[in-house]
């Protein structure tokens, strides 16, 4: 007995086989510099001679506070020796192979190429929309919509009329459009985030495994096929009609009509034709894309579960345009 208690020997610690997952610490530098300038226009924007830089500064320093804390999310560990696709075999690739596309970025989760075909396209059809629709059309309608809302959420006569001078200014002052271009990129990444968390939370409750980078991935490039057709369409309608035929608040977004809001009238009924708007061919094609996203960028996604999520997301999106336009419904008539 007590040589059997001599001879024992305390194990060794338990260590984990496998090393920690990588973060994508290549994030950093550009998220400081890019906080770094946010923080400069703020100033020169404070200074008074950046026209509109504190909100643009704002903008770009939250960008880069963000990118510096996503860049302590781990990435996906996945044992494949498959290559890394490049950007523009991905973003062609998105419309006739998706599945190819979304299975690469379940391993490689990249989304920088996807994120500025988004932006940048979605910038050069808002530059254009505002020179065919004129700047005075989209502030004038914007703040008489406003001023029909009345107390609460309308302010004062004299301040509606100082907001209509200013918006009007900015409008025109090319920096300040700059800083617009700025602002979009900024919220259409952080927008992008958070929608990539829900898709995460969501895959999770359904059963499924999902990294948050390739969820994230797998938004931006599902988008790219969507925003692609409606903004090119978009620019040649905006041609081809006539600019006092278009709406200066509607078609900021899209001028495509595919979906069943061209059934009602938005003026006579507001909620039914935005609720009629989420049917069309490109809103099931999106559908889609990301049901079949989810199934071949997750770890662990089945095909039911891609789909449920998709819905999912697409049933809770709905009803926040819905009630929204409830709230609000003068702004679309």
């Amino acid at each position: 007995m007590s040589e059997a208690a001599d001879n024992f020997q305390v194990p060794p610690p338990l260590t984990a086989d496998a090393s920690p997952a990588p973060r994508p610490t290549k994030m950093r530098p550009p998220a400081i510099a890019v906080a770094a300038i946010g923080l400069i226009v703020c100033v020169g924007g404070i200074a008074k001679f950046i026209p509109g830089g504190i909100g643009t500064g704002a903008a770009l320093l939250f960008l880069g506070i963000v990118l510096f804390a996503l860049s302590f999310i781990p990435l996906p560990v996945i044992d494949s020796s498959e290559e890394p696709m490049s950007p523009a075999q991905k973003l062609l690739g998105i419309f006739y192979v998706p599945s190819r596309v979304f299975k690469n970025l379940r391993v490689h989760p990249r989304w920088v190429a996807a994120y500025l075909a988004v932006v940048i396209l979605s910038a050069v059809y808002t530059f254009a929309f505002t020179q065919r629709v004129t700047p005075e059309r989209i502030v004038n309608h914007t703040i008489d919509k406003l001023a029909e809302l009345g107390p609460p959420f309308a302010p004062p006569a004299d301040r509606l009329e100082t907001m209509r001078a200013q918006q009007l200014e900015d409008a025109k002052n090319p920096v300040q459009r700059a800083g617009a271009v700025v602002k979009t990129f900024c919220a259409a990444f952080v927008f992008t985030t958070v929608m990539a968390a829900l898709y995460m939370l969501v895959v999770l409750a359904f059963g499924g495994r999902m990294n948050f980078w390739q969820s994230l991935s797998m938004v931006f490039y599902a988008a790219v096929p969507i925003i692609v057709v409606q903004k090119l369409l978009s620019l040649v309608l905006l041609y081809v009609k006539a600019p006092e035929d278009i709406h200066p608040i509607l078609g900021a977004e899209t001028l495509v009509q595919d979906n069943l809001g061209v059934l009602f009238s938005p003026a006579e009924h507001p909620v039914l034709f935005v609720l009629a708007s989420t049917i069309g061919v490109l809103s099931f094609y999106s559908l889609w894309l990301k049901a079949l996203g989810l199934r071949n960028a997750g770890t662990k996604v089945s095909s039911g579960v891609g789909w449920g999520v998709a819905i999912t997301m697409w049933i809770l999106g709905t009803i926040l345009v819905v009630a929204i336009t409830a709230l609000f419904p003068n702004f679309i008539s």
